[in-house]
């Protein structure tokens, strides 16, 4: 794994990795997506969503960053249009108006660990691996020290479940939190060596679209067009995982991923969908109480869940017309 994966630390300016895509070259101006990781099959319905959103007249283009922190920046100074992860802590401390408009995926993972390991409480102490400061694994840590009475080791920060999985198989770390799919490939592949130690349910928010509500109100057609599209694809694969294998643009930046992966995606999205992972509603009302209650309780808010209104978080209009369609 490269030496920046293992070593990576929040800067202040927004960077972007060499890498980004534009969907069409007829339109001077573009929606300007901010990904948090590099294209993987963690992402492949996102990008059958916007294949079916180009169909439809959206006009965008994608950047991804090297971290979550990094798409958020990017988001908050203008330098792109959406975001992607759960940026409560950033919406609650920021003066611009950042609302979620769509909830992508839902806080499923487990913590896998050598066997050195077997309970949530011997990780007292342990250094742990996680997907970046702030974000989804790094609000999961906080909320098992509070509710086991533990505290953490040193936090590393390293993108992506199957990165932290091709770490732990490595030696380079002992214990970490990872996806539904990437802890059953370790189970199938790895059991002796592994343990997926227990853990509660979680509810909230892992991954959603968010932009500043000023921008969201001024291009309604299009951001209404995206939403759509992400609406109707995540009702597609609940009633059908296989949508998203048969969707796949091989021309795309999925189709280039190796066909080990490739021919993997409807084990993928077949588990994802059975364990809950995705909600084909987008989350909506539902999904922000519990991202309240779980950042909350993450320590990502500030203040008591009865002061926190869903409205300074929230800006359900595209979704509640997507699934009233």
């Amino acid at each position: 794994m490269r030496r920046f994966l293992q070593k990576l630390a929040i800067a202040t300016v927004a960077i972007p990795l060499v890498l980004g895509f534009s969907a069409s070259l007829a339109h001077a101006e573009k929606i300007k997506i901010a990904l948090a990781e590099t294209p993987s099959d963690e992402l492949a319905a996102f990008f059958v969503a916007l294949e079916r959103a180009k169909a439809n007249g959206l006009d965008y283009e994608w950047t991804a960053f090297s971290d979550e922190e990094l798409a958020i920046q990017a988001v908050l100074s203008g330098q792109m249009d959406i975001g992607f992860g759960t940026p409560y802590a950033a919406m609650q401390r920021s003066k611009a108006p950042i609302r979620i408009i769509f909830q992508l995926s839902k806080l499923k993972f487990f913590p896998v660990t050598t066997k050195k390991y077997s309970s949530l409480e011997d990780l007292n102490g342990e250094p742990i691996l996680l997907h970046s400061r702030g974000g989804g694994t790094d609000s999961i840590a906080n909320v098992i020290e509070d509710k086991m009475g533990i505290k953490f080791g040193k936090r590393s920060y390293v993108p992506g479940s199957s990165n932290r999985v091709v770490a732990l198989v490595a030696g380079q770390a002992n214990a970490t939190i990872i996806d539904l799919s990437n802890k059953n490939k370790v189970v199938r592949q790895h059991e002796d060596k592994f343990n997926v130690l227990p853990m509660f349910e979680v509810e909230a928010s892992d991954e959603a679209l968010f932009a500043n509500l000023d921008w969201i109100k001024e291009n309604q057609d299009d951001v209404q067009i995206f939403v759509d599209a992400l609406a109707g694809t995540w009702k597609d694969m609940s009633a059908d995982p296989s949508i998203i294998a048969k969707e796949t643009n091989p021309d795309g930046p999925i189709g280039q991923l190796p066909p080990e992966i490739l021919g993997n995606l409807d084990d993928f999205y077949s588990d994802a969908v059975e364990g809950g992972l995705y909600d084909p509603n987008g989350g909506g009302m539902v999904a922000a109480k519990a991202d309240l209650e779980w950042y909350s309780a993450a320590g990502q808010l500030e203040g008591d869940i009865d002061s926190l209104n869903i409205d300074d978080f929230w800006y359900m209009d595209p979704l509640n017309k997507a699934i009233g369609k």
